[in-house]
């Protein structure tokens, strides 16, 4: 096992969340710096919680976000099958449950629901109830056993955990951590359904596949004694377990559906990048010594080293993503930026106008491209506004001089035919040297007008560049109209 291999074993229950998403991430990066493989392998076993195209999901986010996989259900390299459902099929987790049972490392048992219900409980740290299984079907004679099979009676297979001494396992990040076995249930490996545990699965999976390293949250710690039973138990060498620290909102709760952006397709959804989308999670528990922030995937593989990875939990800061977002948006070539821009241009711009000319203004102040229509439909049209926008006490602007500034600039824009930025910019510059007044205060009504807008994308001239001449007259008199009433 001397070359890294990593695996990324999502269940298709639905859209990527982040947790899920930074998780194949770290494997990518875990294997790819150390020049390994990073597989994947679709966990698809319980069958209630699949959901139809989930699988179409993780594919479309993993080819997305730049993380190919070396292997996979549509790359066997040896390792297949890839999904688990195929692999529970020829009978293999129920062949590697018997070499168990045949050890005395595990055992059958037909509890029925009634009998489990009576069983004692306990409360855990969490608050939630638990339930240690007592071991009744241990006990079972062979023949009692044959005969429950015989009869086709319904059966789990459970591990028979040792109930004296203790269990130690080793994280990368947490270090040696030893529990008490008496602590530890009696799991069940097959379920009455055939199919096999998450936590049996993952175990025959990762070491027929030579799995070196298994990455996954730290919620997974309290399981992870089950796994190394499970490996002791076989002989095998267990894999390095890196748990990862949790991600969590503002408010330090658990990342949930409830956020609005918990999932990858929600962040696209809601005008974010791939590219930021991925440099974003990847600061979710770790950071470079540099403090470098703006990271594409090819630096990541260079510098992401595992051992740096935080324990404590990450806040998933939606104002930081949006600062990234807009620092790739910056960054984008014109083209590129223009094929993504225009379908939000033109669902608010209807007429004939320069459309690159007013994406080019927004493309330095935008964060994500939703916020285009809201910037950039008073080009459309001219919206209502208050008279009391033309006040502005460090332009030293208010309604009165605002109306004498259009009224004297109206004639002489009526005059020119240049409208260009240039053109326009050296005809009211003219009136504002022999008027000696200051810039702000001929500047400020004048974007006012034409925009009707506190916040502009761009100042007067290219706004009325881009309208043209008739229109801008057209705005400047219904700003001497307003300020006039």
């Amino acid at each position: 096992m001397s070359k890294v291999r990593t695996r990324f074993a999502p269940s298709p229950t639905g859209r990527m969340h982040v947790g899920n998403l930074r998780t194949a991430l770290y494997e990518f990066l875990i294997a790819k710096h150390a020049g390994g493989d990073f597989i994947l392998r679709i966990e698809d076993t319980d069958r209630e919680r699949y959901v139809e195209g989930a699988v179409d999901i993780i594919y479309r986010t993993l080819e997305a976000t730049g993380l190919v996989h070396d292997e996979g259900p549509d790359k066997d390299k040896g390792y297949g099958p890839y999904i688990q459902s195929e692999r529970q099929a020829s009978g293999l987790y129920l062949e590697y449950a018997k070499k168990l049972i045949e050890s005395g490392d595990a055992y059958y048992c037909f509890c029925d629901k009634d009998r489990l219900a009576t069983l004692k409980t306990s409360v855990g740290e969490d608050g939630k109830e638990i339930t240690m299984y007592d071991k009744h079907c241990l006990h079972l004679s062979q023949e009692e056993i044959q005969a429950n099979l015989d009869a086709g009676k319904p059966y789990v297979i459970r591990m028979n955990m040792p109930t004296e001494g203790t269990t130690t396992f080793v994280d990368e990040l947490y270090g040696k951590i030893t529990v008490e076995n008496k602590e530890l249930d009696d799991m069940i490996l097959i379920k009455s359904d055939g199919y096999p545990t998450y936590n049996f699965a993952n175990v025959i999976d990762d070491h027929l596949q030579e799995i070196t390293h298994v990455v996954r949250g730290n919620e997974y710690i309290s399981s992870s004694p089950k796994y190394q039973r499970l490996y002791e138990a076989f002989g095998w060498e267990a894999p390095k377990y890196v748990h990862l620290p949790l991600i969590t909102d503002e408010n330090h709760k658990k990342l949930s559906k409830r956020s609005g952006h918990s999932s990858y397709e929600d962040l696209v959804e809601q005008g974010f990048l791939p590219e930021a989308i991925v440099n974003y999670i990847a600061l979710l528990g770790w950071s470079p010594e540099d403090n470098q922030e703006i990271f594409s995937l090819d630096e990541l593989i260079k510098n992401f080293d595992y051992h740096k990875v935080n324990k404590s939990p990450s806040v998933f800061d939606i104002t930081k993503l949006k600062w990234m977002n807009g620092e790739y948006i910056k960054a984008m070539d014109n083209e590129k930026f223009y094929e993504m821009a225009r379908p939000y241009v033109k669902a608010v711009i209807k007429k004939d106008l320069n459309l690159e000319t007013i994406m080019d203004m927004v493309k330095t102040r935008i964060e994500t491209f939703p916020e285009i229509g809201d910037m950039i439909d008073f080009f459309q049209e001219l919206p209502e506004y208050s008279p009391e926008m033309y006040t502005h006490k460090k332009m030293k602007t208010n309604s009165e001089n605002s109306l004498e500034i259009l009224k004297e600039l109206l004639p002489i824009l009526e005059e020119t035919d240049d409208y260009s930025v240039q053109g326009l910019h050296d005809t009211v510059f003219e009136y504002i040297k022999k008027k000696e007044i200051k810039n702000g205060q001929a500047l400020w009504p004048l974007r006012t007008a034409v925009s009707g807008k506190q916040m502009t994308p761009a100042g007067a001239f290219e706004i009325m560049e881009v309208i043209g001449k008739e229109e801008s007259l057209e705005r400047i008199k219904k700003g001497i109209e307003l300020l006039s009433e």
